[in-house]
């Protein structure tokens, strides 16, 4: 007898429309990207006698029919493969409607997803987005993703989401900096997602400069509104103006394997970011073994916002993964004049407790034609371990984040935020051991805990090291005081300065922050609140060279420097 199995409408989100902030740079910019709602994409999933088969429909809808003996089958089984629902995995033809029919398939009955071994799929410019709620097992099939003509370049390839939805929550009209409670009473564990609009924060400086973001943060809470100490509130709210609560899911989510190429776009070098991508936007995901390459990267080409890009979640793991730098190209930034845009094969924004263990990258990470891997903002609790990447980085703040047993390349370590940094067992190859970042203000308010560690000042070239990099004037208002770590302890450091410049004058702790504050008469608009404390156990020179303050000792006169 024929049966309908069921008819699903969802509203798939598209990785696309900005409505967190106002502006869409990236690296310049924000990745931080709001969900969208596509308003008509429904999947229509039948069961009547005849060929299991995935097709569009005339409006654009998914339309999945399952035979009943192989619906029978699949559910017996437990896991279905992209072949059963049509997909060739010729590398010829066009495999996306039957890989986004098989997950719709399995979503609604809670199957596996298995890619068939040896196969390579084709994935065409077509807008549809496979969405994974359910283990997958990308195995060692390969996925050619097509971005020489696409029809919306924000739409993602696959979207790891969960059935749970935001609410808004009511009563909570403000909050302190470090509350550990708020007054709600939740279904269970939810991330909370708090906004006043009449604050402005993150007021960028220089190339890209901007007008900054509405006052937003992210934290954990429990059943009881019991805040996550290890992920607290970072900011003061006098006023909420928004704020949502979204369930957490608890049981785990694995994605295996996978050999994903992108064909790199041709489009103009303007900020117009691409997102053909594996976007996350579920909590509990572990992502394990994926490879990701990219091939024809020609003259031209606008940026990427992230191959993986995970947003609006907590607790997400990518281990045993290769990826690859994109090639930097130039456009005219928002003070008119040329600049380097970023583009990532790495993103996280809005998200808690993410780790990248064991994880690597396909170019030389001192090689300069490519961008930086990652970049994230509004993040906590960040951690590299066994990594080797041409950077880290963090661009509207990141609240504690860990580096160890990793080696950063040519763009180091970037980054401005709050808690604690520690970066341990690790060999830096950056211009500094840590570069807070001058175009947000140069701004961490905690410490650095640094041990073990190897810095290779510009991976060898000839430069005047300085362990702290970054600037600021004290003319400019970021929408915050910026600091300085206040204690800054570095345990068993080798600076590896040997091929310095003539009349090196030897390894300084701090940069130069602020060239024009020579002596008392210098006024900072904005002050810039300056390091407390630095506690040095056995650092060494290459060249022999001792360790000194800084180019600019005044700045620094009030530093407790402890040297043992």
């Amino acid at each position: 007898m024929n049966r309908l199995l069921r008819i699903i409408t969802s509203k798939r989100p598209l990785i696309g429309k900005s409505l967190l902030l106002g502006f869409c740079f990236w690296a310049g910019v924000l990745l931080a990207q709001g969900p969208s709602q596509n308003p008509t994409d429904p999947v229509v999933i039948t069961s009547l006698n005849g060929k299991t088969r995935v097709r569009t429909g005339e409006n654009g809808q998914l339309q999945i029919n399952v035979s009943p003996k192989e619906a029978q089958t699949f559910r017996k089984r437990g896991w279905v493969r992209y072949s059963d629902f049509g997909a060739k995995g010729d590398g010829k033809t066009d495999d996306l409607d039957p890989i986004a029919g098989t997950h719709a398939f399995a979503n609604q009955q809670g199957l596996t997803v298995k890619a068939d071994p040896g196969a390579t799929y084709y994935l065409g410019g077509r807008e549809r987005t496979a969405e994974i709620r359910t283990d997958t097992d990308f195995g060692t099939a390969a996925f050619l993703i097509d971005d020489t003509n696409v029809q919306n370049r924000t739409a993602a390839v696959f979207l790891v989401s969960s059935s749970l939805q935001p609410f808004p929550l009511k009563g909570v009209t403000s909050l302190k900096r470090s509350q550990d409670q708020i007054d709600a009473s939740l279904p269970g564990p939810c991330l909370v997602t708090v906004t006043n609009a009449h604050v402005r924060r993150y007021i960028r400086f220089g190339l890209n400069q901007n007008n900054g973001a509405a006052q937003t943060d992210i934290f954990l809470v429990d059943r009881q509104g019991k805040v996550d100490r290890n992920a607290p509130i970072i900011w003061d709210f006098d006023q909420v103006t928004e704020i949502s609560a979204l369930p957490i899911d608890e049981k785990p989510l694995t994605l295996t394997g996978g050999r994903f190429t992108t064909l790199a776009n041709r489009a103009e070098s303007k900020y117009t970011y691409f997102s053909r991508n594996i976007a996350v936007r579920r909590s509990h995901v572990l992502i394990d073994g994926l490879e990701h390459r990219i091939t024809g990267e020609g003259e031209q080409g606008a940026p990427y916002d992230g191959f993986l890009s995970i947003r609006d979640c907590a607790n997400v793991t990518v281990r045993n993964a290769i990826l690859t730098g994109h090639k930097t190209y130039t456009t005219i930034g928002a003070a008119g004049k040329p600049v380097s845009m970023g583009s990532y094969d790495l993103t996280a924004n809005r998200a808690l407790n993410i780790s990248f263990i064991n994880c690597r990258q396909t170019n030389d990470i001192d090689d300069r034609t490519y961008w930086g891997i990652l970049g994230s903002n509004y993040c906590k609790n960040m951690l590299y371990d066994r990594c080797v990447f041409s950077r880290f980085d963090a661009h509207m703040g990141v609240a504690n984040a860990t580096i160890r047993n990793s080696t950063l390349g040519h763009m180091g370590i970037n980054a401005i935020g709050s808690g604690t940094l520690t970066v341990e067992n690790s060999t830096i190859r950056g211009n500094n051991l840590v570069n807070l970042r001058s175009d947000y203000g140069s701004t961490w308010q905690g410490q650095f805990v640094i041990r073990n560690c190897v810095f290779v000042p510009a991976g060898g070239r000839p430069v005047s090291a300085s362990l702290i990099g970054g600037s600021n004037s004290g003319q400019h208002d970021f929408g915050y005081t910026c600091y300085m770590p206040e204690r800054i302890l570095i345990e068993n450091l080798r600076i590896e300065d040997a091929g310095h410049p003539e009349n090196y004058p030897g390894p300084a702790i701090f940069a130069n922050m602020n060239p024009q504050l020579t002596d008392d008469s210098y006024q900072e608009k904005f002050p810039y609140i300056v390091t407390r404390e630095v506690i040095l156990r056995k650092v060494t020179t290459a060249s022999g060279k001792p360790l000194r303050i800084s180019d600019n000792p005044f700045m620094f006169r009030k530093v407790k420097v402890d040297v043992q």
